[in-house]
This record gives C-alpha cells, sequence and structure tokens, in this order.
C-alpha cells in the first residue's frame, strides 16, 4: 500500500526506493499527514478488508456470496469505526 500511494504522491509510474527515513517524512508531511493520519492508516490496515484470494476461497469452500460479502463487509466496518473513534477521542482530547 505504502509505495502505491507514494507514486501517487510523486506523480511517478515507478517505485521510488528511500535512502532516509527524513525524505520519506518530508513526502508525507508535503501530502499533509499528521501523526493521527498514520496513525489510522495503521489502524485500518490492520483491519480492513482480506485480500481477493481469501474471498475467493471462503466463496468457494461456502457456495455463498452472502457468507463471502459478510466476510468483506465486517472487517471493513470495523477498521473505519476504529478509525473514526481514534479521530474522535483525538479531537476530544486536543479541545479539552
Amino acid at each position: 500500500m505504502i509505495p502505491i500511494m507514494i507514486m501517487g504522491y510523486m506523480a511517478s509510474s515507478t517505485l521510488v526506493d528511500y535512502t532516509s527515513l527524513e525524505s520519506f517524512k518530508e513526502l508525507l508531511v508535503a501530502n499533509n499527514w499528521t501523526w493521527l493520519t498514520a496513525v489510522n492508516t495503521i489502524l485500518f490496515s490492520l483491519y480492513h478488508w482480506p485480500c481477493s484470494t481469501t474471498l475467493l476461497t471462503i466463496y468457494k469452500e461456502t457456495k455463498s456470496k452472502k457468507w463471502t460479502a459478510l466476510s468483506f463487509l465486517v472487517p471493513t466496518v470495523i477498521g473505519i469505526g476504529v478509525t473514526m473513534l481514534t479521530t474522535l477521542i483525538v479531537h476530544l482530547f486536543n479541545s479539552l
């Protein structure tokens, strides 16, 4: 996910290799990333939907579009909910 994001930020069609974390940090900051953006990216990556191979396997084993859709939706909704809750908590603490 990160290499594709970097390609988009740099409007490049090739992968870029960073030699230092400082230059990578500068790229993210230049594209309005904050520590909260990074935390939410990590959290969503932990909870997001399974890969297409997993969904295909679920469909082949259950023969059910319902279970396949549910296997996609449950972790995706949880990931979105966790990131929204994290943002809400951070904003509440910042407003105190």
